[in-house]
């Protein structure tokens, strides 16, 4: 358990955050299967680096854990590996989080894979082969993973790979990522409509490209709540303004609904958090995260603390992530005195009360839920349970705590 005294924020500091684990994740499965990546600043998140120990390794059985990320992504890896059998499998929750439509995406191209426990659930025994299929139709609103998984492998295939979307599209963001990082790298593509195309990749002996990874949005999320409640200048690294990454969007967020103003200084790659002193918080404050659905936790915290109403839609992924975000969100803040409401795609408040004496944060084996609660330690001392969760992304956020917080009892 971790103990965060009731603080105050240092002004000026400087945080160092490591690279995006989405990025690196993708880069890794290309690495893997071309020869001209080389990647630098690599997350060191625990997903990154269970994937990098699984794409290392040449085991028929591979253990992914709580890795959501690797899961998907390595589905399509292990598909198209001609001739090697592959049991794909993880932790107890990660049999609980489906994996169905890219299961089915990846049978209508040709792929053997059976469900060796729940149908629809990992784990997976997938039989690699050549696909030459070219073509696939997809729900639009499934998550933005299964897609990436798909166009990660579209390059390295005969005929290329046609992704036809039906329906709305969901974290759209996270797909115009992944299709910008194949530009990068040469492997043409295009998103018109619904309609995605990648071409194959003809090229595999081009010179070697390094890519730097940006450091994570995701990450940075957790510094605009301090910076927002403890109303003190913060700096990180490593960002660019032309981010690829969604949760970029909180920089616009967090200046529209709490006066935190971003500035860029592009030689060093480094942003600046500076609150307005003489900005007036909203009246309430209603937005759509369907871009963005990973930060709406910090979010919610930040508004529960400043004690304004708020009525987030767009998070319908948040249900099957690695825990239902949603009613943990639910359950957390009612600690922090907030009463919501939720539904399977919403969360609103509907009142504030007093914060609970003793306040303790379930964080459900989700590293999100222990980041995005800590900087209510500006408002109140507070606990966070099983404090190694942040090992998923972010093993140095205890760390970095420590260097822009004055702890003081009571």
């Amino acid at each position: 358990m971790k103990k965060l005294k009731k603080s105050e924020l240092k002004a000026d500091q400087t945080i160092q955050i490591s690279g995006s684990k989405s990025i690196s994740n993708r880069l890794l499965i290309l690495e893997n299967l071309f020869n001209n990546i080389k990647i630098g600043n690599l997350s060191n998140s625990q997903d990154t680096r269970l994937l990098e120990k699984a794409l290392s390794e040449n085991t028929e059985t591979v253990d992914i854990h709580h890795a959501g990320t690797a899961m998907r992504f390595l589905t399509s890896y292990y598909s198209i590996q001609e001739g090697k059998t592959t049991i794909l499998t993880g932790s107890k929750r990660m049999k609980e989080r489906p994996i169905k439509n890219l299961v089915t995406a990846l049978q209508k191209l040709g792929v053997e894979i059976e469900y060796l426990e729940n149908d629809g659930f990992p784990p997976l025994k997938i039989t690699g082969r050549k696909i030459t299929e070219k073509s696939v139709e997809v729900p639009a609103n499934i998550s933005s993973q299964f897609i990436t998984s798909l166009l990660l492998i579209a390059g390295k295939l005969e005929n290329g790979l046609e992704i036809n979307l039906v329906g709305e599209i969901t974290s759209r963001s996270y797909i115009e990522m992944t299709l910008d990082i194949l530009t990068t790298f040469g492997i043409q593509n295009s998103f018109i409509g619904n309609t995605i195309k990648v071409e194959p990749f003809a090229d595999q002996q081009s010179s070697t490209v390094t890519y730097e990874v940006e450091s994570d949005w995701s990450s940075a999320s957790y510094f605009y709540s301090f910076a927002a409640l403890g109303r003190k200048t913060l700096h990180l690294k490593s960002f660019y303004k032309a981010s690829t990454q969604g949760d970029s969007a909180i920089a616009q967020i967090y200046e529209r609904f709490f006066g935190i103003k971003t500035t860029y200084t592009e030689d060093q790659h480094a942003l600046t958090l500076q609150p307005d002193p003489d900005f007036r918080f909203p009246d309430k404050i209603v937005l759509d995260m369907n871009n963005c659905p990973d930060i709406a936790q910090t979010l919610c915290v930040t508004a529960s603390a400043l004690r304004i109403p708020f009525e987030i839609s767009g998070l319908g992924t948040l249900r099957v992530k690695e825990t239902d975000r949603l009613l943990a969100l639910y359950n957390e803040l009612q600690k922090l005195g907030t009463e919501t409401e939720i539904t399977d795609s919403t969360i609103q408040s509907v009142r504030f009360g007093e914060p609970q004496d003793n306040i303790s944060i379930k964080t459900y084996q989700d590293h999100r839920m222990a980041m995005s609660f800590a900087p209510f330690c500006l408002i109140k001392e507070l606990n966070i349970e099983d404090e190694a969760v942040i090992e998923k992304s972010y093993p140095m956020f205890w760390e970095d705590l420590e260097k822009i917080l004055i702890s003081h009892n009571g």
